[in-house]
């Protein structure tokens, strides 16, 4: 044998020692991920994971897989931190190397409502099954998830308050530590929480966002259904994608997949047959929060009689339908948000409001129930039911078409009064770009005044909502002080800012109580005194008298009215306070 052939044969020798140790190696990471079966499948789809499971679960992942990386980031108001759980192929975490890489990133959220646990458990078996390769997460896809968001609901357990749901035996509770609904909090953030997830956001910058829950939706034989962020609203390029592409192919693999799928039934009772519409995920909710930066955003709704480890396992498949669809058309999703940021720079006109366009709808065939009444055993009185015994299969309309109402334009620039820091530090959470007055300036502004609304009178989420806002506007002078806050809209998140800072917006920051301390008179007067100051306010401004006296002819109540005349001398004299109803956040329009 020459010495060629033996340099030969010890190099296959060695390829072989070194195939041996590598698949050796592997095989380990794959029996071990193998053995890291769930509470959901140790019970046979009967239980959900507690919060400790369930993080217990990804540590050991992440201790297995170098393409597992947790990252803690922020606080619960439970007192538990959160913890990011990353899936990257080539084990690269950090955002800025993922756009160099022209990565799509995804983020799932789980455990919003602890109730609704599907979602805990399908992620941490879809994350398994990658790491032992009995699943293929693309290269060119990084998969976020959130474990359980509602940290302090996970911990709060039971088996009695989700009475409408089949399973799991027991769950978390829908309020977090504050009682706070954590999916109505993404904009007003009053919980540590919410501050935490926008901190999360902004660092990852997905391209793509799934939010897992259970319906208590009306009755019907799917066992998923899904919200998908209303289009129209979510910017020209994405909104035609995700209408005509993105969605209709999620339905098509979940058919494919042994789970056909219907948009979120969006009512508690009533008869299917007639249709629905869409529901409207207004920017309180994660998908409207989300879609406010052009994010792809989703809601799985799992239906609540369905049990609870066929639940589980559409949520998989969903994902799963997900990350195909992201992964063959990244190139395309990373375009359509690109171009819809770049279009909001220079649009001037956003709409506030939405409203369904009754005179547009899609057809789509349901599988449904028949709706039927008898009486009930409690009440006596007819109750509704759905009968199983008599299933169809009909085309019912779909009203998914929205109109946008009430445009604003959009100013060059908003300025706002460093006393307002609550506010101020919400934009600072969501990466508003913002710089501060070097000096006081007297500058022309374009003010609010709220002319009008209506205060709820139940609180909703820590709050008495204002709603019906009406407001009129003017130019006028005003003294901003070293310090204050200048923002400009020239930035991706314009439309994020816009929708927060307009009054009449549904989730504003005056929607959300954040202002109200404008809505209450500081200094008024006493009416014996102010009689004296009136005469001769009124003595030198005659024109003011004029108006006093045609209100008085043109109402008949005002002028038996000696206190509501003085008001308004008071209110059209320099001796009203200006601030009292004026919007606190000023805008410059260029012309």
């Amino acid at each position: 044998m020459n010495h060629n052939n033996k340099l030969l044969i010890l190099a296959k020798i060695l390829f072989m020692r070194k195939f041996v140790l590598f698949t050796s190696i592997l095989f380990v990471i794959q029996v071990d991920a193998q053995k890291l079966a769930t509470p959901f499948e140790n019970s046979n789809g009967l239980e959900t994971s507690t919060y400790f499971q369930c993080m217990n679960f990804y540590k050991q992942l992440d201790q297995q897989s170098k393409q597992v990386s947790i990252k803690v980031m922020g606080m619960s108001d439970a007192g538990y931190p959160y913890h990011l759980v990353l899936y990257s192929s080539d084990a690269k975490f950090e955002p800025s190397v993922w756009r160099r890489q022209n990565k799509l990133v995804i983020l799932v959220i789980n455990g919003i409502h602890p109730g609704e646990p599907d979602g805990v458990d399908a992620s941490m078996l879809l994350l398994r099954d990658a790491v032992a390769g009995k699943i293929k997460i693309p290269d060119n896809i990084v998969l976020a998830i959130i474990p359980i968001y509602n940290i302090g609901g996970a911990l709060n357990r039971n088996s009695y308050s989700r009475v409408n749901q089949d399973g799991p035996v027991s769950y978390g509770f829908r309020g977090n530590s504050q009682n706070l609904d954590l999916n109505r909090d993404f904009t007003k953030n009053d919980s540590r929480d919410a501050k935490s997830f926008a901190t999360i956001f902004h660092w990852l910058n997905p391209d793509v966002q799934l939010d897992n829950h259970v319906s208590d939706g009306a009755d019907h034989q799917y066992t998923m259904t899904l919200i998908t962020t209303q289009w129209n609203k979510l910017g020209e390029a994405s909104g035609n994608f995700i209408h005509n592409q993105f969605q209709p192919a999620l339905y098509k693999s979940m058919a494919s997949k042994g789970w056909p799928m219907c948009p979120y039934v969006n009512f508690e009772e009533g008869d299917t047959e007639k249709g629905w519409e869409e529901f409207y995920d207004s920017p309180r909710y994660s998908s409207g929060y989300a879609a406010l930066f052009h994010v792809f955003s989703f809601i799985s709704e799992t239906h609540m009689l369905k049990p609870f480890k066929d639940r589980v396992r559409s949520t998989y498949s969903l994902m799963q339908s997900i990350i195909e669809f992201s992964s063959q058309h990244a190139r395309e999703i990373h375009e359509k948000r690109k171009y819809d940021i770049q279009h909001d720079l220079v649009q001037t006109d956003f709409d506030l409001k939405w409203k369904v366009d009754g005179s547009r709808f899609d057809s789509i065939l349901f599988k449904g129930y028949a709706a039927k009444y008898k009486t009930s055993e409690i009440t006596g009185h007819p109750r509704l039911y759905y009968d199983h015994q008599m299933p169809f299969e009909k085309n019912v309309k779909y009203f998914n078409y929205y109109k946008g109402y009430d445009p604003v334009i959009s100013p060059e620039v908003y300025i706002i009064p460093q006393g307002w820091h609550d506010v101020i530090d919400l934009l600072k959470l969501n990466e508003v770009e913002m710089s501060r007055l070097p000096k006081d300036t007297l500058m022309e502004v374009e003010t609010y005044h709220i002319d009008s609304f209506k205060s709820g009178s139940i609180p909703y989420e820590k709050h008495h909502r204002n709603e019906g806002v009406k407001i009129s506007k003017k130019l006028q002078r005003i003294q901003f002080l070293e310090g204050d806050y200048i923002i400009p809209t020239n930035q991706p998140a314009k439309r994020f800012l816009i929708e927060m800072l307009e009054p009449e917006s549904n989730d504003s920051y005056f929607s959300w109580n954040f202002f109200d301390a404008i809505l209450q008179q500081k200094e008024s007067y006493s009416n014996y005194r102010w009689e004296d100051v009136a005469v001769a306010y009124v003595g030198r401004h005659p024109e003011l008298k004029k108006q006093l006296e045609e209100k008085k002819n043109a109402d008949s109540a005002f002028a038996k009215d000696p206190s509501a005349q003085l008001e308004f001398i008071y209110r059209n004299s320099p001796y009203y306070e200006p601030a009292h109803m004026r919007y606190p956040v000023f805008r410059i329009v260029r012309q």
